[in-house]
């Protein structure tokens, strides 16, 4: 009985809505935008968030990333870290003993690994492609999380004696293997043949990654040991006559520095690379989180000390950077969602106006409920689901344009989205809590009038 009794309420109420479709749309347009909103803006902070996760898988966990700074090496143009310029002095720049020094005098050092980049072109069955050529140790594979599709790292001997090996990524394998095993298989490199003996597991990549950190994807590089890089391609600590003759500024004019020493002069390219360190960057990882600060300090101040006090490197902690990125991104996904919220509540004084008005439009039809039995708890339920079912259904549109506003939101300006049961939740709840609450107070007026009253008028 008492199920029948406000099941007829609220079927009044749907006889009112239908009969006031217009009325009723643009009541819940309010709530229809506000969750619309409220969906859309939590799945681009679900999106940033992950993003950034991403982004620490691919920097790596407690990595600390030394690189060098653009200075002169010979002289105090790498400045004192204030800007200012120092006397004359001498730094060879980042080099294999640096990372001896660390794994040595560091305690925190739980890995550490070498790079070495330069580009060239990879060459195989008249097949040429530009790649990225890497130099590095075998601890660089786990300093970076990546995992190897087939094949096996360098081993000790490989590694030590510089052997013409090498892991190579994605797309290499793509490009020049694709319907076969490309392990123990060679490919040639600059003048060098490199045997194959692993493929990089493709990994995905973010682009603003690559922007903000200097970090880019491994898919289309070719990974060889350190030593290899040093003894068979190239080795940027060995000053070599061109580079001299570079230094002396004994160019003809023409981009073209001119060679003595033989029967005729002859002329060749100057090397246009500056880099005058023998790495381009050292990677280390240490043990604990809580440990990267102090680690990075000593670092700084055991590498001023070997490079003359010169300022010619560069220390960041790419982890730290991230996660104070997600500390303000979460901010700004909280001030946004505060935002996407206010519309809700402004859906929700826009539905209260409406019974309001409803209310004083209604009123013969509230007298003549009430004079054939209806009671006070019977006007409210119909008042209160009439409302309730304006917003619940509004929510449930809300819901399909805010997952839609997402979608085109990632295709149209490219930024990750991430739609959750979580926010679909919150916003279905809060559309329906705002239709009981700002229902209420019309209702509750509805049934307080005198049915005489409402009669007469």
């Amino acid at each position: 009985m008492f199920i029948k009794r406000y099941l007829h309420d609220i079927l009044i109420a749907v006889e009112a809505i239908i009969a006031n479709r217009l009325k009723s749309i643009l009541t819940a347009l309010g709530i229809i935008f506000g969750v619309a909103a409220v969906i859309s803006m939590m799945a681009i902070g679900n999106g940033a968030e992950q993003e950034i996760l991403e982004q620490i898988k691919l920097v790596g966990v407690n990595n600390i990333v030394i690189t060098p700074s653009t200075y002169s090496l010979s002289d105090g143009g790498g400045g004192d870290g204030n800007g200012q310029p120092t006397a004359k002095k001498f730094s060879k720049g980042l080099t294999l003993l640096d990372v001896e020094a660390i794994k040595k005098i560091v305690p925190t050092v739980e890995r550490i690994s070498p790079v070495i980049s330069f580009n060239y072109s990879a060459l195989l069955n008249g097949i040429s492609r530009p790649v990225v050529l890497e130099g590095i140790d075998n601890h660089y594979f786990d300093l970076f999380n990546m995992q190897l599709a087939e094949g096996s790292r360098f081993n000790a001997t490989q590694a030590e004696k510089g052997l013409p090996v090498c892991v190579v990524g994605n797309n290499i394998k793509e490009q020049f293997f694709r319907q076969q095993d490309p392990i123990g298989k060679y490919i040639k490199c600059g003048q060098i043949w490199l045997k194959i003996i692993g493929v990089v597991e493709r990994r995905d990549f973010t682009a603003s990654a690559s922007d903000e950190l200097g970090i880019s994807s491994s898919d289309n590089k070719i990974f060889i040991p350190v030593q290899t890089m040093l003894l068979r391609f190239k080795n940027r600590s060995l000053i070599r006559a061109d580079e001299v003759l570079n230094a002396n500024k004994n160019a003809n004019g023409n981009g073209m520095v001119v060679i003595y020493g033989g029967p005729e002069q002859k002329e060749e390219p100057i090397d246009t690379d500056d880099n005058l360190n023998q790495l381009d960057k050292i990677v280390v990882q240490i043990k604990e989180t809580e440990q990267l600060n102090n680690s990075a300090t000593l670092i700084k101040r055991m590498l001023l000390r070997r490079h003359s006090d010169l300022y010619d490197f560069e220390v960041t902690i790419p982890e730290l950077l991230l996660k104070q990125q997600q500390k303000t991104k979460k901010i700004f996904n909280i001030v946004l969602g505060v935002i996407a919220g206010i519309s809700l509540v402004v859906g929700g004084i826009g539905i209260m106006n409406i019974m309001l008005a409803s209310v004083l439009e209604r009123i013969r039809e509230i007298g003549v409920r009430q004079a054939l039995g209806a009671k006070q708890k019977d006007i409210i339920a119909q008042f209160l689901s009439e409302s309730t079912l304006i917003s619940l259904t509004g929510g449930i549109i809300g819901i399909i344009l805010g997952v839609v506003l997402s979608q085109i939101i990632t295709a149209v300006f490219d930024i990750k989205t991430i739609v959750s049961a979580f926010s679909i939740l919150i916003a279905f709840g809060v559309s329906v809590g705002v239709g009981i609450i700002f229902g209420y107070l019309p209702a509750k007026r509805a049934a307080a009038n005198d049915p005489v009253v409402s009669l007469r008028s």
